[in-house]
């Protein structure tokens, strides 16, 4: 019988014989990997247990396995010969096999375990034969363990718990078994949890060593906690107030509110130059009473578990509906979120909702917000419900917008979607130049701007103009880096902290840890597919108003459209799943202005209309 070894072994001499372009784990890295210490690898999740059983029979819990500071966990099928799968990850086990017999630290530190996902032909006795397979001759050393289960029942809540799709592909062959699945290997630290998890695309043995002596280093590193700059306040250093500091701030917050309400039906049916047409559901047509409703549960904090938070409180009218002040919004008693509160203005236009699309529908999207315990913190549908019921003015308005006084989960997410669809922004001075031939709409500068858009920045390749309208998003999910780049930082001894609009303060880590939680990790679009090759991608917004609705990106990092443009410039942050469409553009001083200023020309005039009417929208009685 022709060994598991010799077939993984023979893909690795066969790749180049073929002149078939190898997976990265067969051949050697072309870049190299950052220094060990330098970079952080969050938990991703703690690893699953179940009942399992060695090469003897011998009935074992997954996690007694774990018996070393870090375990290598796959899961295998002994007959699979797909090059880009189980052969692919034994190969790169038994290269970290041999890195483990030469080297005494990562043999007290490291573990390699194989787990099959079929228990009918990886029997115990064929895993031992197989495990058997890749010692060498005399060895009594074993740092890799082949595993198994003794049916598919114990075997699929742990498939499940790993994330692992595992599909059996019905032969003629019935003593062959073939599965279809997605290859996946996890690092996993001494706490049961997952830090890193490899695909085809980033499986590698030198990738995987280097993470592990990053832990290594991470855990041995103790930092000395100073003050490097004490430029906070000292106690009952207040003086005058802030006066004494200098600062900007583009806030339009305490500008006198003038309102001045609008019919929104009208507003949103009008045809507005550039646009498509609205996307309105069949089930919920837009009513100009269903509109007041929505727009009256906007702006009600009641809407909130202990009645202090609205939707409104994120998603400000005078600050482009998101909040300038704020780079992740902060939601009930203080608590932070992990994004920056995107713009409501043109989301009825949308097909996914949230940075990570995991809302297909306004209607489905008005509930995370509610119910999201560092949002609005409604501990369930039933009880916003509940309380809406026992507010007398609605029973009047659910009466106006649905014919009956009853008020339900659907008519509450068909309110609220209803006034958001309404919250259309068009009219710029770009609609009237691109979309009506009007050449004074925009200047010399802007027009400039415009090509370099569409021509050497390459903008238009994601942030895409049609031939009759153009939302500036092709809605698709991108890898910038920046996700990457924030999970993966060594926290400073010292942070900035932002005590008011324009001022931010460094002070003692130590002191902010006393007083705040853990940042939560924060994977994009991965923590809606489970997918490695989704880690860190967000949708890729409109441009529509972006001059009103700073500060940018997913998590808000970037406060001007000068940083934004800068920071694709330079070309992102490299990365393994960095968007092959970002790379440095080589921009000059003046194109970079001319690029701003084009941007600039994309904010709608009807902007002032929605925020006069938002103005108007009355506020809840907590009577």
């Amino acid at each position: 019988m022709t060994s598991f070894r010799t077939l993984v072994l023979g893909f690795f001499i066969l790749y180049p014989l073929l002149g078939v372009s190898a997976p990265i784990g067969y051949g050697k890295l072309t870049y190299q990997l950052p220094e060990p210490g330098s970079y952080d690898l969050p938990s991703l999740g703690l690893a699953a247990d179940g009942e399992v059983l060695t090469g003897d029979g011998e009935s074992i819990r997954l996690h007694s396995a774990f018996d070393k500071e870090f375990t290598v966990l796959a899961f295998i099928y002994s007959s699979c010969n797909d090059e880009d799968g189980c052969p692919l990850s034994s190969y790169v086990l038994y290269q970290l096999k041999n890195e483990i017999d030469r080297n005494q630290e990562l043999e007290k530190k490291l573990k390699l375990i194989s787990l099959s996902f079929d228990p009918v032909f990886d029997t115990p006795e064929m895993i031992k034969l197989y495990e058997n397979g890749f010692k060498k001759k005399g060895e009594a050393k074993n740092h890799w363990d082949f595993l198994t289960t003794r049916n598919e029942r114990k075997l699929e809540p742990i498939l499940k718990a790993y994330g692992q799709d595992v599909q059996r592909i019905e032969t003629s062959d019935k003593k062959v078994s073939v599965f279809s699945h997605i290859l996946r290997v996890y690092l996993i630290d001494k706490e049961k949890n997952i830090r890193n998890i490899y695909n085809v695309d980033f499986l590698h043995k030198d990738m995987i060593l280097n993470d592990v002596r990053n832990l290594i280093e991470s855990g041995n590193s103790k930092r000395q906690l100073a003050i490097k700059d004490k430029s906070y306040l000292e106690p009952g250093d207040y003086r005058s107030g802030y006066e004494n500091y200098s600062f900007k701030t583009r806030s339009k917050s305490v500008e006198q509110r003038v309102g001045n309400q609008i019919d929104l039906m009208i507003h949103a049916k009008k045809k507005h130059l550039g646009y498509p047409s609205l996307n309105v559901p069949t089930k919920n047509q837009l009513t100009k009473d269903k509109v007041h409703l929505g727009r009256t549960l906007f702006f009600d904090r009641r809407l909130s578990l202990n009645d202090t938070f609205s939707c409104a409180m994120c998603h400000i009218p005078e600050q482009g509906f998101t909040s300038n002040e704020m780079a992740t919004a902060v939601g009930f008693e203080g608590r932070s979120v992990k994004r920056n509160a995107p713009t409501l203005l043109n989301v009825g236009f949308a097909k996914k909702f949230f940075h990570d699309g995991r809302e297909d529908s306004l209607e489905n999207q008005i509930w995370g917000p509610l119910l999201a315990k560092n949002e609005m913190a409604n501990p369930s549908i039933g009880f916003v419900i509940n309380k809406l019921k026992n507010i007398d003015k609605y029973k009047v308005l659910f009466k106006e917008a649905f014919g009956d006084a009853e008020i339900t989960m659907l008519r509450v997410s068909d309110s609220l979607a209803s006034y958001q669809r309404t919250l259309i922004a068009g009219s710029s001075r770009f609609d009237r130049w691109y979309f009506d031939n009007s050449e004074d709409a925009l200047s010399d500068s802007e027009k400039e701007g415009f090509k370099i858009f569409t021509g050497k920045a390459g903008c238009s390749s994601c942030h895409v103009i049609g031939t009759s309208d153009a939302l500036f998003t092709d809605e698709s999910y991108r890898n910038t880096g920046l996700g990457y780049s924030r999970a993966m930082q060594v926290e400073d001894d010292v942070v900035p902290v932002q005590v008011a609009p324009g001022i931010t303060v460094n002070v003692d880590k130590s002191i902010v840890d006393q007083v705040s939680e853990d940042m939560e990790v924060d994977l994009g679009r991965y923590e809606v597919t489970q997918d490695p090759n989704d880690r860190w991608f967000y949708k890729t917004p409109s441009l529509r108003n972006i001059q009103l609705t700073y500060p940018y990106m997913h998590d808000g990092s970037l406060g001007t459209l000068e940083e934004v443009i800068d920071f694709y410039d330079n070309g992102g942050i490299a990365n393994p799943l960095l968007d092959p469409l970002i790379k440095p553009l080589g921009l000059t001083k003046e194109e970079k202005q001319q690029l701003v200023d084009f941007l600039e020309s994309l904010t709608g005039d009807d902007v002032s209309l929605v925020v006069a009417d938002a103005f108007s929208a009355p506020i809840g009685d907590p009577k």
